[in-house]
């Protein structure tokens, strides 16, 4: 019996990991998109241009925003968790 409830207790936080990391990664997906229309990646005319550098801003553009989220974000994250735990537990 004891062996259940340890396996359920790490079922469930495995499970509110992942919850977790869903949401920051929606937080983060969201800052990219808010960075983009920003202009925050857009590739400059200095590094003289290209088809390969705008493919690869959208990547920096990316990585700029999983940083954010990885140092607090803007707080999305933990109102998404929150809701997918609720909705979890109902």
């Amino acid at each position: 019996m004891q062996v259940t409830a340890t396996a359920g207790l790490k079922t469930q936080s495995t499970q509110r990991s992942s919850l977790r990391s869903l949401a920051e990664s929606l937080e983060a997906q969201f800052l990219s998109e808010m960075l983009k229309a920003s202009g925050v990646g857009k590739p400059r005319d200095a590094f003289g241009g290209g088809e390969g550098e705008d493919h690869f801003s959208s990547f920096l553009t990316q990585e700029y925003a999983y940083a954010i989220v990885q140092r607090g974000g803007i707080g999305l994250s933990e109102s998404i968790y929150r809701s997918l735990l609720t909705s979890e537990e109902a």
